[in-house]
């Protein structure tokens, strides 16, 4: 069963569509990419999956239930604008919000001591949220969003304002959850963790769906039209005719290949320019090239 779907669904603010026409399914137990420039209609729709907002047109089912107020209790939800109380204390907050996802106080309370420990927030429970880094609300955020353990949730951005580290323990704790078999809806600008979390994407630009599907399937699609170099010398083989984008780093480049290019035309001007080569692979295109390239076409 899929988690999610929407069918053909469009959304308007006076004369603007927001939301033009979008049709998607999230597959249940996985873990789904809903990517796009800001403006592009990712809140919106996220807000009619909560039935926040109501959909001009179209459907739209959570665990194969119509939205409605109903269905918005089968969800955790992160939003990207923080919604807690900055005058309460970090455990009462949470203790207070899982109250009202049907947790009894004492397993509320349970609870939040596990999830405060184990991100690392166990000292700071008696503090008020005003007085936390904005890393360290992000973090009580999060756990109020799946402390009732929904079945299904949705994060917007959840990896606002943390570091690298607390970054990979949430992306850790998503995949536990994932695990257990929790569907998430990850909203995020972080390309790098949406191509390594992600099972299945959609791109949306403008209001529309421009693309969808498998994350490994988008990728062999476009096929490996990159070149990764490492070398030592000279470096004017890198200006051949046969290269359409070329970024430079340190000890090297990436070169992206013109459509019908041979790879190894350019290696072997490389070493007939005489650069001594250290690596030479053949990449498919990162995900952020091809976001990068979807958005600015369409």
């Amino acid at each position: 069963m899929d988690a999610i779907t929407l069918e053909h669904v469009s959304k308007s603010y006076d004369s603007v569509a927001a939301v033009n026409n979008i049709s998607l399914r999230v597959r249940e137990g996985a873990i789904f990419g809903l990517l796009g420039p800001n403006g592009a209609g990712k809140t919106t729709t996220i807000r009619m999956i909560m039935h926040i907002l109501v959909a001009d047109e179209g459907t739209i089912k959570v665990l194969d239930k119509p939205v409605s107020d109903d269905t918005r209790d089968l969800i955790g939800y992160l939003p990207e604008e923080r919604g807690l109380y900055p005058r309460m204390k970090v455990r009462e907050i949470i203790v207070f919000l899982a109250a009202l996802h049907g947790l009894t106080e004492a397993e509320a309370g349970r609870r939040a001591d596990q999830w405060l420990d184990k991100l690392g927030l166990g000292e700071w429970k008696t503090k008020k949220l005003v007085d936390l880094s904005k890393g360290m609300q992000q973090k009580v955020q999060f756990i109020t969003s799946v402390i009732h353990e929904p079945p299904v949730v949705i994060l917007d951005e959840p990896f606002s304002g943390l570091d690298p580290v607390n970054s990979a323990t949430i992306e850790e704790i998503m995949m536990e959850m994932k695990g257990k078999g929790s569907t998430i809806v990850l909203s995020s600008h972080r390309m790098d963790q949406i191509e390594r979390m992600c099972d299945a994407i959609c791109l949306i630009n403008k209001g529309q769906n421009i693309l969808d599907g498998d994350i490994r399937s988008i990728k062999q699609g476009y096929g490996k039209n990159t070149v990764h170099i490492e070398f030592t010398g000279p470096d004017g083989f890198l200006q051949s005719p046969l290269v359409e984008k070329l970024t430079r780093h340190g000890n090297g480049a990436e070169a992206k290949l013109k459509p019908g290019a041979d790879s190894q035309e350019i290696l072997r001007a490389a070493v007939q320019a005489g650069a001594n080569i250290t690596k030479f692979e053949l990449l498919e295109p990162s995900l952020n090239e091809i976001f990068i390239e979807r958005t600015t076409r369409a």
